[in-house]
């Protein structure tokens, strides 16, 4: 055929091994963040990380929703770390490009070689094997955009075949109950005429806004959104040169629905609604069951009151005990990607006996005799840890029945090849030492033992050193690592 030769053709037959896959998106850099690396311990273990796009001041340089390049994500965010331990329970991860909010690479970039070297440093960066490109709003109706895209990922598919590799190709792409937009089925035909193994096409069921027919449910929606996609996906492979039966058309599709409370008020995901698509998605053969967000798959709190206005970090709707990544991945059992680890077992498997290094460990290594503010990152037995708050003589690994009986997070190993982290601290005198004799009103700050800290109301004689005792009862309270950092960052304080 004149659709690339034969081992082209070869890579769009269904897979014997083959079997659907489910994997939430992960909001790489939504306030507050989300642990994504104990998803390793729960059935859904793997992540969709999201968003790369380009740098605000350099469109050929990846970032994490363009506030963070790769250095510093893995600085800031522990990035590579949590990606570490999640593997090291089991789970995957693969990387999403696009997004609604800035640019996709391809937008900015526009030198053909550069923008396969930002996608390639990404894929490196991370060693995976599967990304998936969230093409969506203006980056969706540019073909020249489209086809620099398209090439681009051609190459690197082209690269990694030649190494004997593979690198998957996923598609997500906005929908409607009637289908795929001409602009989606643009997308596809693009990356289809310039011989990109597509691995599938995700629809995202969510955000119909006036295509949804009045009296038409999220659910019945999302079935037509699906039924008219593999059609339009069936003849586009067909005008390819690459006719496919219903099975592999199937099989070569996801659904990503926007859990809970849509962006369009009069939406609303339910708990029932994904059970329903979850239903539909296997008896029709669905490859893939994503849903935006892991972020998002939890109650509002009771101080949460407006739920009609969408959440980053809950859902909308009231859950009781049940999840919809339980709800939405039965029957899922496949994994988003065999590539290697971020770094092998092996390679971090170091034992308890060797002594933490502090040349190649990014944090302070943990004493018994330091006090710790919430938020302080140290190093203990090869692994990072976060304090939850003020914290002094609690080893980090005591193990512990509650993961409130400890002040410690786990975040995860330290990888081969780190190195220290300048860590924020106040320099001496920024706040006068603690003296018993003084009086102090609500919201001065002294420093105690090195350790900043704020009056929560008047008080005299009391020492900060009873905060870590009697944190409800004392007059102090310790600044976070936070506040340190905001402080330095732009002089301003807390303290009056």
């Amino acid at each position: 055929s004149a659709s690339g030769g034969k081992y082209w053709w070869q890579q769009h037959k269904l897979d014997e091994t083959f079997r659907p896959w489910f994997a939430s998106y992960v909001d790489v850099t939504a306030t507050p963040a989300y642990p994504f690396q104990k998803m390793g311990s729960t059935p859904n273990r793997d992540a969709l990380l999201s968003f790369i796009v380009s740098q605000p001041d350099n469109p050929c340089t990846p970032s994490w929703g363009g506030a963070y390049t790769l250095d510093q994500a893995d600085d800031n965010l522990d990035l590579n770390t949590r990606i570490a331990r999640l593997q090291q329970q089991g789970g995957s991860v693969a990387v999403s490009f696009g997004g609604l909010n800035n640019n996709e690479l391809a937008v900015g970039c526009t030198d053909q070689a550069e923008l396969t070297n930002a996608y390639k440093s990404v894929i490196q960066r991370y060693n995976i094997n599967t990304i998936d490109l969230d093409i969506e709003g203006s980056d969706l109706t540019n073909q020249q955009v489209a086809a620099r895209r398209a090439q681009a990922i051609a190459q690197l598919q082209k690269e990694y075949k030649a190494s004997g590799k593979h690198l998957s190709v996923w598609l997500t792409l906005p929908v409607t109950p009637q289908g795929l937009s001409v602009d989606g089925t643009n997308e596809v035909a693009t990356f289809l005429s310039n011989h990109v193994d597509i691995s599938g096409v995700n629809v995202m069921t969510m955000d119909y806004g006036q295509s949804l027919l009045p009296g038409q449910s999220m659910l019945a929606g999302s079935e037509s959104a699906l039924i008219q996609t593999e059609r339009q996906l069936g003849i586009l492979y067909q005008r390819a040169g690459l006719p496919l039966n219903n099975a592999t058309l199937w099989a070569k599709m996801g659904a990503t629905p926007m859990i809970g409370q849509n962006d369009d008020q009069k939406e609303v995901f339910t708990l029932a609604d994904a059970q329903g698509l979850n239903s539909f998605a296997r008896s029709h053969g669905l490859g893939r069951m994503s849903m935006w967000s892991a972020n998002r798959d939890i109650t509002c709190g009771s101080n949460y009151t407006t739920v009609k206005v969408v959440s980053t970090s809950c859902s909308g709707v009231n859950q009781g005990n049940q999840t919809f990544a339980t709800l939405l991945s039965n029957g899922f059992t496949g994994n988003i990607s065999l590539s290697p680890q971020l770094a092998s077992n092996s390679a971090l498997s170091q034992s308890a006996n060797t002594p933490d290094n502090p040349a190649t460990s990014p944090y302070p290594i943990w004493s018994a005799t330091s006090a710790y503010l919430e938020g302080t990152k140290i190093v203990w037995k090869h692994n990072i840890y976060e304090a939850k708050w003020w914290t002094q003589g609690d080893q980090p690994d005591d193990p512990v029945l509650q993961s409130w009986q400890t002040p410690w997070e786990l975040i995860g190993p330290v990888l081969p090849g780190e190195k220290p982290i300048p860590q924020p601290t106040l320099p001496a005198g920024t706040y006068p030492s603690w003296a018993g004799t003084k009086t102090y009103n609500t919201g001065q700050c002294v420093l105690f033992q090195n350790v900043p800290y704020q009056a929560k109301w008047w008080n005299q004689g009391a020492s900060p050193a009873a905060a870590s005792s009697n944190p409800a009862g004392s007059p102090w309270q310790p600044l976070t690592q936070a506040q340190i950092s905001a402080i330095l960052a732009d002089k301003s304080s807390p303290c009056k």
